[in-house]
Parts: structure tokens; sequence; C-alpha cells
């Protein structure tokens, strides 16, 4: 079965068993949590989509790891001006493993 959850402002398409990182989320590695904001859920003749979200369907993850990603470098210049400015950035990351998907 796949379905289609929000979580950190992206979408992500998953079925059971998946492991994917998404934006931080709070709670302690090992703990279990709610993914609420179901777009759709299932597949073939039992594909129900939400408007905006399944009612009554809920995805449960596990939490595996937190962590940084690598680091993007971001780069600004004017040209003819005499700017630059160089920055780095890295984003945090919560690594989950989707256990159960319920509607």
């Amino acid at each position: 079965m796949k379905a289609v959850v929000k979580t950190g402002g992206k979408q992500y398409t998953i079925t059971e068993g998946d492991t994917l990182r998404v934006e931080k989320l709070s709670g302690e590695v090992g703990a279990t949590i709610n993914l609420e904001e179901v777009l759709s859920v299932g597949e073939g003749k039992d594909f129900k989509l939400g408007s905006p979200v399944v009612e009554g369907a809920s995805v449960k993850a596990e939490i595996v790891e937190h962590g940084r990603g690598k680091k993007i470098i971001v780069f600004k210049k004017k040209r003819r001006k005499g700017y630059k400015k160089k920055q780095g950035h890295r984003q945090d990351f919560t690594g989950i493993k989707i256990e159960e998907i319920k509607y």
C-alpha cells in the first residue's frame, strides 16, 4: 500500500518499511511518531484522495536518527561593485522508518 504524506512543508510518497530523511522532527531516537497529514492512500480500487487530507488516515513511524546534511555553499557577488559574500549551510534532518499505514 502506498501513501502520500506531508511533513516539513514537503510531500513524500511512502510504503510500509521505507526509510527516509525528512525535515527535523522533535523526539528521541527510537520514539514512535504519527504523521497525520495523509494526502492520499491506497492502490488500485482502494485509492482514496483527500481534500486536502484523508479523514481518519495516519502513518506510524519510528525515529531512527537525527543528523545534519551535507554542506551547501551559498555565494553571492555583484559585478564591478567589489561585493562578494560566501556562506555555508547544513540542514538538520530526521531519519524515520515507516511502520504502518492506517486508514
